[in-house]
């Protein structure tokens, strides 16, 4: 996000509490009331946007997350686009053979 895209939300926040405090004024609640329950607003917003920013976090679903597996995906099938049809029988070979080991460690080395 750019400095002038925070400034700009910030600049809006500001201007939205207060026509929230303007629309609690004029349907008639009292000045100190307006404020209270204007800045309640305000908290209760802020919670909610930092409870949605904690859960992409928590879940892994951010921005750059996301870019960065894009990333790696477009460079692994780029890799195997380019790989020989021997290149692939033997990588295929390879995993398989890891997989085994995997599957079964007691025929790995010992």
């Amino acid at each position: 996000m750019r400095r002038i895209d925070v400034l700009g939300i910030g600049i809006g926040v500001f201007f939205a509490g207060g026509l929230v405090y303007g629309l609690l004024r004029a349907v008639g609640v009292e000045p100190l009331q307006a404020g209270i329950w204007s800045q309640a607003i305000f908290v209760l917003g802020v919670l909610g946007w930092l409870s949605t920013y904690l859960l992409r976090v928590f879940t892994g679903r951010m921005t750059y997350h996301q870019q960065l597996k894009d990333y790696e995906e477009a460079v692994i099938s780029d890799r195997l686009a380019r790989m020989s049809p021997e290149e692939l029988a033997a990588l295929e070979a390879e995993i398989l053979a890891e997989s085994n080991e995997i599957a079964d460690p007691e025929l790995g080395d010992n």
